[in-house]
C-alpha cells in the first residue's frame, strides 16, 4: 500500500505541483539572451518538448520502480527520478522566462510512459534497465539536435539543453553499469517511432 501512496503522489506532483531543483539553474556566465518573439516561440515549442521528455521521464522511472521486486533497483529508478527532477523543474521555469505554455496532453504523455516503463518493469530487471539505456540514448541524441535547432542567442536554454544532455549519457552508463541487457533491435524502432509521434505532437500542443 505504501509504494502504491507515493506512486500515486510521485504521478500527482509531476503533473500538478510546481518541481523545484536541487540544483540552481544552468547558465552561461556573462551572455544575456535577448530574443525575437519569432525565436522565443521556436525555442518554446523545443523546450516545451524537452519537458514532455521529463514528465515520461518521471513517469517511467516511478513505473519501473514500482514493478520491481529488487529493492537496490527500486531505489537506483527513485534517485534517478529525483535528478531528471531537476530537468523537469528547469525545462517549466524556462518556459515560463520564454512566456510559453506546457503540453496540453501532459496527462496523456504521463500515462502512456507509466505504462510503457510498468511492460518494461515486468519484463525482469535486465529488460527494465535496457530499456533506461536505449531511452537515454535516444533522448541524449534528440537533445543534441535541438543545440543545432535553438536560437544561436538563445544562451539560457543552450545551457539547459547542453547539462540535462550529459546528465541523460550519466543515466545510460549507470544503467549499464548496473546490468542493463541489450533490447532487440524492433523493440528500439518502435521505440524511436512512440518518440517521433510524441515530440511532433509535443511541439505544438
Amino acid at each position: 500500500m505504501d509504494l502504491l501512496l507515493s506512486t500515486a503522489d510521485a504521478a500527482l506532483r509531476t503533473l500538478f505541483a510546481t518541481p523545484r531543483a536541487s540544483q540552481v539553474c544552468p547558465t552561461l556566465a556573462g551572455q544575456n539572451t535577448v530574443l525575437t518573439d519569432a525565436e522565443k516561440a521556436h525555442s518554446g515549442a523545443l523546450m516545451r518538448v524537452n519537458h514532455v521528455g521529463e514528465v515520461c521521464a518521471q513517469a517511467l522511472y516511478t513505473a519501473q520502480a514500482f514493478a520491481t521486486q529488487n529493492e537496490t533497483l527500486r531505489t537506483h529508478f527513485r534517485r534517478a527520478s529525483q535528478e531528471e527532477t531537476d530537468h523537469l523543474a528547469w525545462t517549466e521555469q524556462r518556459l515560463a522566462e520564454l512566456g510559453q505554455r506546457k503540453s496540453l496532453l501532459n496527462p496523456l504523455w504521463y500515462g502512456a510512459a507509466f505504462g510503457l516503463g510498468l511492460i518494461a518493469g515486468r519484463l525482469g530487471d535486465r529488460l527494465s534497465l535496457g530499456f533506461v539505456v536505449e531511452t537515454e540514448n535516444q533522448v541524449e541524441a534528440h537533445l543534441q539536435s535541438h543545440l543545432a535547432s535553438l536560437p544561436a542567442n538563445d544562451h539560457a536554454s543552450r545551457a539547459i539543453v547542453a547539462q540535462m544532455k550529459d546528465d541523460e549519457a550519466r543515466h545510460a552508463l549507470d544503467a549499464r553499469q548496473a546490468g542493463a541487457a541489450e533490447l532487440p533491435a524492433p523493440v528500439k524502432t518502435l521505440m524511436k517511432l512512440a518518440a517521433k509521434v510524441m515530440t511532433t505532437v509535443a511541439h505544438r500542443i
